[in-house]
């Protein structure tokens, strides 16, 4: 089994492609060995030392480091756990969570219009870069989002959002006065 590797615009993270499926539909985030439970293989990279988070989306796998490790000491081992999981044939997730609650309240026109923008234009783009924006609310002409993978604590993050995907969706959403990031 051959995995690539790509760098991300965040330095902490870096991109696995194992050349086949991850996911079957959807991404999984997460940010320590105590959100992993559901996932053998993220509970498996946290076994790495200085694993910080796991992305996981269709086709790749985003891991964040911490900021002690060094990506020649972490790259080694990370493709071997890819590649062990994959090539023993494991689940990469074991029960499917809950979706997030999302409020759409009385805007649900424009709730439409803006997860059809995300899904269409942003999420495509930002997963090239191994991360995903996920909406979370749209109040008071504002659009919260969170940043998942190597979007969340991406130094370009703050500028995607704001003179990317805050432009973009104003453009074709007048209502939309601001994008602001939530955990």
């Amino acid at each position: 089994m051959f995995i690539e590797t790509e760098q991300t615009p965040n330095p902490a993270t870096l991109k696995f492609l194992p050349g086949r499926a991850v996911m079957g539909r959807g991404t999984a985030d997460f940010t320590s060995p105590e959100t992993a439970g559901r996932s053998p293989l993220a509970l498996r990279l946290f076994q790495v030392d200085g694993v910080g988070g796991v992305f996981l989306g269709g086709d790749f796998v985003t891991v964040t480091k911490r900021a002690d490790k060094e990506w020649q000491v972490l790259k080694p081992a990370l493709l071997g756990v890819i590649m062990e999981h994959f090539v023993a044939n494991r689940p990469v997730i074991e029960s499917e969570a809950p979706a997030p609650e999302v409020s759409a309240g009385e805007d649900d026109e424009i709730v439409t219009q803006i997860k059809e923008l995300l899904d269409t234009r942003v999420r495509p783009a930002v997963a090239q870069d191994g991360g995903d924006i996920v909406f979370r609310e749209f109040r008071d002409g504002i659009v919260y989002l969170h940043l998942q993978g190597s979007c969340a604590g991406c130094p370009s993050s703050t500028a995607t959002l704001k003179m990317g995907i805050e432009n973009m969706l104003r453009h074709y959403i007048p209502e939309i006065l601001e994008i602001r990031a939530v955990q």
